[in-house]
């Protein structure tokens, strides 16, 4: 009878130990398993002033996860943000991003499905912030203003245009070396033979000529004469 009681209270001990050991293991799991609370979105900016919406995982037991971004618009889905992408969780962190030029206090809504164990929403919505990403125009520069152009001098009448009073009472020009000149007509003339003195004096050669024939032929008698006397 002792036997049985000691008996029956390990087995009460045992089972109390087993059970013990189901929860931890239990909650353990459940600590471990992939959860909608592992995933979380933002919407932020990057380097280049664009939107973008990041969901990020903390998922220790590196379960692969499907994420969908859905634009919101009057409480319901306006489109889809790009195409669904998968993120493979860790514990520090594993990050997935979707360019969209976001708006103001804009509406989304991302979905979680890891097969088997989520199929949710991250809850809330995201909403954006209430500026956007755009950059801010930046005021022009004050342009430097215009030096002004040196003015192109109006052609003014250069000397040579205008006759100078030297040259304006500038004597005529003297007839050029090759114009006859007066005295030149004057040699022509006595080269040519008129207006000169050769008819007198050929003349005055012709009388002495005769003269002399003459002269001759008197003497020529004369001494004849004298030789037949």
């Amino acid at each position: 009878m002792s036997i049985s009681r000691r008996t029956a209270r390990t087995v009460r001990i045992l089972g109390v130990a087993s059970a013990s050991a189901a929860l931890a293991l239990g909650v353990a799991g459940n600590a471990l398993a992939c959860n909608i609370k592992d995933f979380s979105a933002a919407a932020t900016c990057d380097g280049n002033g664009k939107g973008i919406i990041t969901v990020t995982d903390v998922d220790s037991s590196a379960k692969e996860a499907t994420i969908t971004v859905f634009l919101e618009r009057n409480g319901a889905d306006d489109h889809q943000v790009g195409d669904a992408q998968k993120v493979t969780g860790s514990k520090d962190g594993a990050t997935v991003s979707f360019s969209e030029d976001w708006a103001p206090k804009a509406e989304y809504r991302i979905h979680v499905s890891v097969p088997g164990i989520v199929d949710k929403d991250i809850n809330p919505n995201l909403v954006t912030k209430d500026e956007a990403c755009s950059t801010k125009s930046e005021s022009p520069s004050p342009s430097a203003s215009p030096e002004p152009s040196e003015s192109t001098p109006s052609d003014t009448p250069s000397d040579s245009a205008t006759p100078s009073d030297a040259e304006s009472s500038a004597a005529p020009a003297t007839p050029g070396d090759n114009q006859p000149s007066a005295a030149a007509g004057e040699s022509n003339l006595a080269e040519t033979g008129a207006n000169s003195n050769t008819p007198m004096i050929a003349g005055i050669a012709g009388a002495f000529v005769i003269v002399g024939g003459g002269a001759v032929y008197f003497g020529m008698r004369r001494r004849g004469a004298s030789k037949a006397s």
